[in-house]
């Protein structure tokens, strides 16, 4: 069993359900199928995709992303989603690492696919716009691969701000869709919202391979921007499962909406989703709202908070089925109940490995256990709970923004002697960059060329909102910045 023949087999037996809607546009599965098969054969015969080769996937959610990431898993490709926030140098590096030489993408971004395609010689880049009018092939591609090989490379930052990519197996993908088809007792007669932007791990599991490998259907909203619009969208589809992050939530606990959600259950996910925002929504809409954790290299879904049972604020909750977690010392010994230390997970949703990293790849994964990063501890009920996240790492918008990356660009703007990047609170984001500077001797930084600066070089999401310049960066006797000292509220302001 492999991702494109349970896809396969969905349609075969599912052929005139539903399983993809677009504003007014409704694919069954015959159809996605289909269309997956086209794309399959264009890959393969028009571009020579060979088993097993990387090609990146550089879309915004629209409908071919689809049937075009399908496709690459009929054609035994592996799929290398890359974030569509991202700017021109950072895909290239994705790229370069991966060794994709092949990028599907559509005509919304001209200027930065030229860009990309002028940084990396002899890469090619494929249209999908028109990928509904491809012909089918005369006979159906079967997909090859075994479940011990590589599917996905899905690219996060480590601590040192460098993108990894995780490497997921088939089975690992496999067996998260069914450890979360359990723990959210889905159905074919489920269809999930899909709000969030499909290149990330959790909506690329839960939102698309879930449903569409076990007889549901994704509603793929269109109407983003407006919260009453898009729920009228969600709800004229049927969606009866939300996936999101915390700040939707709190926006639409405030919003000025009248009636009830149409969905039976919300899942928020990405970051975590504090008590007040769960309780608030709960007591306001009546929906069970489920808090979840996970991370790229666990396929993602490690944990939730049980449907039906104790749900408790502020905690993860327990194991998926088949997953298991402790928490460990720095020494690998497993902690008792209510003592801190490194929460780990071992489970058939664990990566492979990091692609081309076998020292990363030997910090992360130890005896069999992957090492989170996160800190936290179990109850005596075997729920989890995180009370520290990975060194430095802030979540904006339910995107991991690593420090490091963006100090490396402050560094080479000209005059900088000095640079740190804290977190700071976001309502609306979760959390936000904020960035301290110090000018090198002699030299005046100007804060509005700096932020310009840094556009030109990140992603917007990872440009800091704010930028303090400071005479010195508080640091302790051994010379490390003192980054909890930069956290507090008021520091340099």
């Amino acid at each position: 069993m492999n991702l494109g023949s349970a896809f396969l087999a969905a349609v075969q037996a599912h052929g005139a359900q539903p399983a993809l809607f677009w504003g007014d546009e409704v694919l069954d599965y015959r159809r996605l199928g289909a269309l997956a098969q086209a794309a399959a054969a264009q890959w393969r015969d028009a571009h020579g995709v060979r088993p097993g080769e990387r090609v990146a996937l550089w879309l915004r959610n629209c409908p071919e992303f689809v049937p075009a990431l399908l496709g690459l898993l009929l054609a035994d490709a592996v799929v290398v989603p890359v974030n569509n926030f991202l700017k021109p140098a950072e895909v290239n590096t994705i790229l370069a690492d991966a060794g994709a030489d092949l990028l599907l993408s559509d005509d919304s971004q001209p200027e930065a696919l030229a860009a990309i395609a002028a940084a990396r010689p002899g890469l090619r880049v494929v249209d999908v716009s028109g990928l509904r009018t491809w012909p089918e092939p005369a006979v159906a591609i079967e997909p090859q691969r075994g479940e011990s090989e590589l599917a996905v490379l899905i690219y996060t930052s480590g601590t040192t701000g460098q993108p990894k990519g995780a490497m997921l197996s088939h089975g690992n993908l496999l067996h998260n869709i069914a450890s979360c088809r359990q723990v959210l007792g889905f159905t074919p007669e489920d269809r999930f919202g899909v709000i969030l932007p499909l290149f990330h791990t959790y909506m690329l599991t839960v939102g698309l391979l879930l449903p569409l490998t076990t007889g549901g259907a994704m509603v793929l909203a269109k109407s983003l921007h407006q919260p009453r619009a898009l729920l009228a969208e969600l709800a004229q589809h049927g969606a009866t499962i939300l996936l999101a992050i915390p700040q939707f939530y709190r926006t639409l606990t405030h919003a000025p909406l009248e009636g009830k959600l149409p969905f039976r259950l919300c899942i928020s996910g990405a970051a975590p989703l504090p008590v007040q925002v769960l309780k608030d929504f709960e007591a306001r809409f009546g929906i069970p709202l489920i808090e979840g954790y996970g991370l790229s290299e666990a396929s993602p879904v490690v944990s939730k908070n049980p449907l039906h049972g104790v749900r408790k604020p502020g905690s993860i909750g327990l194991p998926v089925p088949d997953v298991e977690m402790s928490v460990q010392d720095e020494a690998g010994n497993r902690l008792g109940v209510g003592e801190v230390g490194e929460i780990c997970v071992r489970g058939g949703n664990v990566m492979l490995g990091y692609w081309n990293r076998p020292a990363e790849t030997a910090a992360a994964l130890r005896g069999g256990w992957l090492l989170t990063g996160d800190v936290g501890y179990r109850d005596s009920d075997g729920y989890f709970f995180i009370t520290d996240r990975k060194q430095d790492m802030l979540l904006v918008n339910g995107i991991n923004v690593y420090p490091r990356e963006i100090e490396e660009v402050l560094y080479e703007f000209p005059g900088v002697r000095e640079a740190a990047v804290v977190g700071v609170p976001d309502a609306r984001r979760g959390e936000q960059a904020r960035a301290f500077v110090v000018a090198a001797e002699g030299a005046t930084v100007d804060v509005a060329a700096l932020q310009a600066f840094l556009r030109e070089r990140l992603a917007d999401y990872k440009v800091p909102r704010e930028i303090v310049l400071l005479p010195a960066l508080p640091r302790n006797a051994t010379g490390k910045v003192l980054k909890t000292t930069l956290r507090q509220e008021r520091f340099g302001g």
